[in-house]
């Protein structure tokens, strides 16, 4: 089938409409980062760049790092560009653009998510490192999309549900494990998790300013919840989209996460961004080794 053109959207130079990227120009380990200027931060790290494009909030660099080559872009904040992402670029890698078609050899990639979040329960203290071994989507991203839940996935929504029922009706979220194999990287320096993917920053997740959050009692009855042996120990913007649009893809998705505030204790870390180059340098070690 050809895809049309009001579907796969290129500019005049051959590249993909967002991200303003061709093919070959990205490597298949890819680093998100939500904002454009960390970009820098994880690529000053490199032995070399090779291509660097920066449009809207979409930056992009490839490079290698200790001999493998990886990408980074920023994704911007939200589900919704996750969204936008993860579909171009697997358009980059599994649509040959001449001829507007699907490829016959399709190619997986892996996805490493390197951002911050805030800490839901006590045991995850302001300036841990957290890999999400689970994530929550109360986004809506994944409702758009057929996504087959795993056992354990349909076991933790069931459990949930008898636990949550009023959250289950109003928001509908969605369970959708991390890549176990990419997990295996980080087990032995980073604490793991469920995380809750949240639509916003403010109600979404809680917070009060002049508005008052109708979610914010039913949030704080899931803080240091425990399901089938889960724990819910996080928040933050992305990580279900990732995980669920990398499913769907096949690719493979890891999200690790600087913890930098904590709901429950109410603190917010002194050191921020030496927590979150602490964590890009021990990330891309463990990214390159094989």
């Amino acid at each position: 089938m050809v895809i049309p053109s009001s579907e796969l959207i290129l500019n005049p130079d051959g590249s993909i409409y967002h991200l303003a990227v061709c093919p070959g120009q990205m490597a298949m380990d890819i680093i998100t980062v939500g904002d454009p200027d960390r970009v820098d931060a994880v690529t000053q790290h490199f032995d070399n760049i090779e291509f660097t494009i920066h449009r809207r909030e979409f930056k992009t660099t490839t490079g290698t790092y200790k001999g493998k080559r990886i990408s980074v872009i920023s994704t911007g904040i939200g589900t919704d560009n996750i969204d936008i992402v993860f579909n171009e670029i697997d358009a980059l890698f599994n649509i040959d653009f001449a001829t507007r078609q699907i490829r016959e050899e399709l190619q997986s990639l892996n996805f490493y998510r390197i951002g911050t979040s805030g800490s839901i329960s006590e045991k995850v203290k302001v300036d841990d490192f957290l890999y999400s071994e689970m994530a929550i989507g109360f986004d809506g991203l994944i409702h758009y999309y057929d996504l087959d839940e795993s056992p354990k996935e349909k076991e933790l929504n069931l459990s949930f549900k008898d636990q949550f029922e009023t959250i289950q009706e109003k928001y509908r979220p969605y369970f959708v494990e991390g890549n176990q194999s990419l997990a295996q990287k980080f087990k032995n320096d980073f604490k793991s998790g469920v995380t809750l993917t949240a639509n916003g920053f403010y109600g979404p997740q809680g917070r009060h300013l002049r508005l008052n959050s109708s979610f914010r009692t039913e949030l704080s009855d899931v803080f240091n919840t425990k399901l089938n042996g889960f724990e819910f120990t996080n928040l933050e913007m992305e990580t279900a989209g990732i995980y669920g649009i990398s499913r769907l893809l096949n690719h493979r998705a890891i999200s690790l996460n600087a913890i930098l505030a904590n709901r429950v204790t109410q603190e917010f870390s002194k050191q921020p961004t030496h927590t979150i180059q602490e964590m890009i340098k021990l990330s891309l070690d463990l990214i390159a080794k094989d």
